[in-house]
């Protein structure tokens, strides 16, 4: 079954989207070497809390906390815990939040302090995969235009792209109908229309595509052990154009200043 949403009901998806914004550059503020990523669990739950709305994923499936961080070979789902995060590493934050009886859901991978020119880079080619997505992400399209997007620019720059994984439909829901996986066919799949709510997210791998789950049950890492990045809007399906309503502007005004 897949939920067309009103604009009443895209706004207040809207609203949560941000909040999530909000929250992950709360966490920007204080991810350096040294902090854990459950410091930045603590920090994004209060935040949450203190704006009226609750975690999206605390106890989602018996998962345990509100943010999945997931570091350098950890694709995503990763559990905070109390290792210190280190010079070089990349950890890719995801945050969920329910407010107005409505989710919102985004991700960002972040730099702990300086890190190789190339794993630059696949933070670069991924975060431009998501644009090249949003791009397509309009009405009369396909879903696989979404994947074929992602797939042909992670593609082309040697990268692997996961695909035990998928973006999804949003809304009273954390997960909905469509699945939009980030590889596929022009053209093909389900045609997308008006009112439809995605959280598009690629997950790009540096090396193979493959991945495989921890024994924790939630973790994904990269089967060669290579890093991997995510980023992941949420948007809304219109004519024409496409409407992102999540954002990272809160995110990289903080990264930023820092400087």
């Amino acid at each position: 079954m897949i939920f067309y949403k009103t604009r009443e009901e895209i706004e207040l998806i809207r609203i949560s989207s941000l909040l999530v914004g909000k929250t992950l550059a709360e966490v920007a503020k204080i991810i350096e070497p040294g902090v854990t990523t459950l410091q930045l669990d603590k920090i994004a739950e209060e935040f949450i809390r203190d704006n009226g709305a609750s975690p999206s994923f605390k106890g989602y499936g018996g998962f345990p906390n509100s943010l999945c961080t997931s570091v350098n070979e950890a694709v995503v789902h990763g559990i905070p815990n109390n290792v210190p995060l280190q010079e070089g590493d990349i950890v890719s934050v995801d945050c969920g939040v329910y407010k107005n009886e409505f989710h919102g859901d985004s991700a960002y991978t972040f730099e702990v302090g300086e890190v190789k020119p190339e794993i630059k880079k696949l933070l670069q080619v991924t975060k431009e995969c998501l644009e090249k997505a949003l791009d397509v992400s309009v009405s009369g399209n396909r879903i696989g235009d979404i994947g074929y997007a992602v797939q042909q620019h992670a593609e082309n720059n040697s990268y692997g792209v996961v695909r035990d994984l998928v973006g999804h439909g949003l809304g009273r829901s954390l997960h909905e109908k469509p699945e939009v996986p980030n590889y596929g066919k022009r053209g093909r799949g389900y045609k997308m229309k008006e009112g439809l709510v995605l959280a598009i997210e690629p997950m790009i791998n540096m090396g193979v595509k493959d991945v495989v789950q921890l024994k924790d049950g939630w973790t994904i890492v990269t089967k060669d052990g290579k890093p991997s990045a995510h980023f992941e809007h949420d948007v809304a399906i219109m004519k024409g154009e496409v409407e992102v309503l999540s954002t990272f502007e809160f995110i990289e005004e903080v990264l930023n200043n820092k400087n």
